[in-house]
């Protein structure tokens, strides 16, 4: 594994996680008649603190895709999943919370399960598939499952919904990291012009938005509990199945390898669900007082 690609995932994933925590702080104030709706960023785009936490996340996505393009998607995104670590370290500065035995050993499984699967799968880079079929095979399925969890949480709203649509919009960064990837190949081979050419960076601009407005969403109506934990899941899982499924990323296939990998990426979930179900991590709207405004219909 290369350092720098080390580096840059790692960077990449504190300013995420910091990022998220600034963004739910200000969420959880806006108006929840915005849920689902683009008025929510209108909203938020006013608050500095969220603003402060949308530069935060630029800057991780930039780092990302940076990483990306020095290393293979099944590398970087378990990489990418640490970010709960570093959204914990400020939500625990926040509440002075201490991290406890249900903090230490979601700690330990998820930087254990990232080692784990990295050592045992050995990402290596390998021959993009050319089939298209495939590639809008995958990408269809990924994006054809968000619509159905975000309709279903349209209707559930404050009950499992939150959680929904994190897994939703979690889907859809997986999906925007494959595609920004590719993007970072065809400016590698032909210059910007290429870029443009294609249509995969307007793809990844559309569901950078779509999955902003799915986040934002979550975070206004739930704690941090509730949504990031699926979000941290569901994007590294999304991105692996794309980069073995047409970006050429190749996994040790080994029986052994593949029970290591199995037991690394379980980890990696079971640690993502008992840091994110810690005391330390924000409160959400089901904690604060119901506005007149709150209850007005979309």
């Amino acid at each position: 594994m290369s350092v720098l690609v080390l580096v840059l995932a790692v960077s990449a994933a504190c300013c995420l996680g910091f990022g998220f925590v600034l963004q739910q702080n200000a969420a959880q104030r806006a108006p929840l008649n915005d849920f689902l709706s683009p008025r929510l960023l209108l909203d938020l785009v006013k608050v500095p603190r969220w603003l402060g936490g949308i530069a935060l996340m630029a800057a991780g996505m930039v780092l990302g895709a940076i990483a990306l393009g020095q290393g293979e998607i099944s590398l970087v995104e378990p990489l990418l999943a640490t970010n709960l670590l570093f959204a914990m370290a400020l939500s625990r500065h926040q509440t002075k919370q201490s991290l406890g035995r249900q903090g230490w050993a979601g700690l330990l499984l998820l930087a254990g399960g990232v080692t784990t699967f990295i050592v045992a799968g050995e990402p290596r880079g390998g021959t993009a598939v050319t089939d298209p079929f495939r590639h809008w095979l995958i990408i269809g399925a990924m994006i054809g499952l968000a619509l159905l969890l975000t309709a279903y949480a349209k209707r559930s709203r404050l009950v499992a919904g939150p959680a929904l649509l994190a897994v939703a919009a979690g889907l859809l960064y997986g999906v925007q990291d494959a595609l920004t990837r590719v993007s970072g190949e065809r400016l590698a081979e032909g210059g910007l012009v290429h870029v443009l050419t294609g249509w995969q960076p307007y793809a990844v601009l559309a569901l950078g938005v779509t999955g902003l407005v799915l986040v934002q969403s979550a975070f206004e109506t739930a704690s941090l509990r509730m949504s990031l934990p699926a979000l941290t899941a569901a994007q590294p899982l999304a991105g692996i199945i794309c980069g073995v499924g047409f970006l050429g990323d190749r996994l040790r296939t080994d029986t052994g390898a593949l029970a290591w990998e199995a037991a690394g990426l379980a980890a990696v979930v079971a640690g993502i669900v008992l840091l994110g179900l810690h005391p330390a991590m924000p409160c959400g709207t089901a904690d604060r007082p119901v506005r007149a405004r709150d209850l007005q219909p979309n």
